[in-house]
């Protein structure tokens, strides 16, 4: 599946717990109080950059009982008389890598936001260095892409199964607690472990939805937050699966009309008609007989997910759809791996590979989007029902979106699913044409803070608006928004440049499923 998830569970919920400060902070304060023994992270992350590891507790309610590590990670760009602070960055996920952002985004940010903060980054609980989940997965249980298909209905459920089912063996009473509520309460720890007052943020996809309910929990703690390519918080988490197959029937729609404007280059059709016909029928060619592509055959349901994001950029989706045409034509295979669309951003610092789980990631992911909300429904056949329906109503990848995932077979979530709603001040940008969280997406996210403002960029592709691209139509808000504290007075259009930057939102989608791997927001 892409980045960013929802099941109908009918549950009993423990309360929330110590979402507030007055209570909790006399049981914290051994936590708040740490005393980080900063150096330098590695010889793979730039030297300006430090680590540090420090203790929250893995249940906030037993503060006393058992803890994690959490990795953090800070590089120090603020000057003396204009420092406003430290900001935090989250890249997505759930399971997204943070200790490289500090030095990811000193490139990003001018020098009139870089001097006043400290950056800081770290991997959330579970991830990374940080106390790392693994379900003990095989390649193959990895893979989170499920077409529906009547004949393999019942092996979908039984990888369902087996993916909670080991999950649950391997962390025990951990799973529980590797929340987004507990991971903004760790962001709470990480503020007043620095000294804090405030915190400023920046997070990407998944990461706008940790900050938005870290903004509800700590509204008072809040300073200038920023929330890129946002998740609904009224569709957490199955929705936000379920929205990619909606956002992208409009998508192609857009696609068929550019493609037939462009026949001469492209000879898929010269009316939308004729390239949706070409279209399909490479599907069922693909289904009859798989097309070989980057040293793999695909068929028709892998070649459907592999370009579910690339209608987002009508180009990248012509020219993809061009190669394996000819490959189905017997001409030489796609020397090119399709990519989700848009989903290209700068190179990462990545930790060595010994450090994190091979499975982290999509451990990580049905972790949270599985404990964060009951509503998973429970009966397999319902998710067939809904896999059924959808399949019709968004051909392209509706019966992805609502086939059954592990989330069935989870343990009843230990809290409420956090209901964002609040009049804190804060930034959200959004580009029109975003594959991980479409526009719908963003824009429910807008209305559920009351306060706060949108920069739209009108024909702005890809996942993640704010980059170091100069040309980028949002960055002048943002950075003003960033170094002043002040939000624009109404909310803001603003035209794309001729070249779309996609931001520094990590790859959602693992190539089709020869490569297995999790979704990310």
């Amino acid at each position: 599946m892409a980045p960013f998830i929802a099941v109908g569970i009918t549950a009993t919920l423990i309360p929330a717990l110590a979402p507030t400060q007055a209570s909790a902070t006399e049981p914290l304060r051994r936590f708040e109080n740490q005393k980080p023994a900063w150096h330098r992270c590695d010889t793979s992350m730039p030297p300006g950059l430090q680590c540090a590891t420090i203790e929250v507790p893995l249940d906030y309610g037993r503060p006393t009982s058992k803890t994690l590590k959490l990795a953090i990670s800070r590089m120090r760009t603020s000057v003396p008389g204009k420092r406003h602070g430290a900001i935090l960055f989250n890249p997505g996920g759930p399971g997204g890598e943070g200790l490289d952002m500090p030095a990811m985004m000193k490139v990003t940010l001018p020098k009139k936001v870089r001097e006043q903060y400290d950056l800081i980054g770290f991997d959330p609980r579970g991830v990374g260095r940080s106390s790392p989940v693994t379900c003990g997965l095989t390649a193959t249980e990895q893979n989170t892409e499920h077409p529906y298909r009547a004949g393999t209905f019942s092996r979908d459920v039984k990888w369902a199964r087996t993916v909670a089912e080991k999950c649950r063996a391997k962390n025990g009473g951990r799973l529980a607690y590797m929340t987004t509520r507990n991971t903004a309460r760790d962001m709470d720890i990480i503020r007043a472990v620095l000294g804090e007052k405030k915190i400023s943020y920046l997070g990407y996809s998944y990461g706008t939805y940790l900050g938005a309910v870290y903004a509800q929990m700590f509204p008072e703690r809040t300073d200038r937050f920023v929330l890129d390519s946002a998740v609904d918080p009224a569709r957490v988490w199955r929705g936000m699966i379920q929205v990619w197959a909606e956002g992208t029937e409009p998508a192609f729609t857009r696609w068929t009309k550019w493609t037939a404007q462009h026949h001469g280059t492209y000879k898929l059709g010269d009316t939308p008609a004729k390239v949706k016909k070409t279209f399909w029928n490479l599907i069922a060619r693909a289904d009859r007989h798989p097309i070989e592509s980057g040293g793999g055959k695909l068929d028709g349901d892998e070649i459907r997910a592999a370009l579910r994001g690339e209608f987002f950029s009508p180009k990248t989706a012509a020219e993809a759809v061009v190669e394996f045409k000819k490959s189905a034509d017997g001409e030489p295979a796609p020397r090119r791996t399709v990519a989700p669309g848009g989903e290209r951003g700068p190179r990462r610092f990545a930790a060595p590979a010994a450090q994190t789980p091979e499975d982290n990631s999509p451990a990580v992911f049905w972790t949270v989007v599985c404990g964060d909300t009951a509503a998973w429904p429970r009966d397999p056949d319902q998710y067939r029902r809904d896999a059924i329906r959808d399949k019709a109503r968004y051909p392209l990848y509706g019966d992805f979106g609502s086939n059954i995932t592990p989330c069935a077979f989870w343990n009843r979530p230990a809290e409420p699913v956090t209901t964002v709603d609040n009049n804190v001040g804060l930034l959200t940008v959004q580009n029109q044409w975003d594959p991980q969280t479409p526009l719908t997406s963003g824009l429910g996210m807008h209305h559920a803070l009351k306060g706060s403002r949108m920069v739209y960029v009108e024909g702005g592709e890809g996942h993640g608006v704010y980059s170091d691209d100069p040309r980028s139509c949002a960055n002048r808000a943002v950075n003003t928004y960033l170094s002043t504290g002040r939000l624009p007075a109404q909310d803001v259009t603003c035209k794309a440049s001729g070249r779309q930057s996609p931001g520094v939102s990590r790859p959602i989608l693992p190539t089709p499923r020869q490569t297995p791997g999790g979704p990310r927001f």
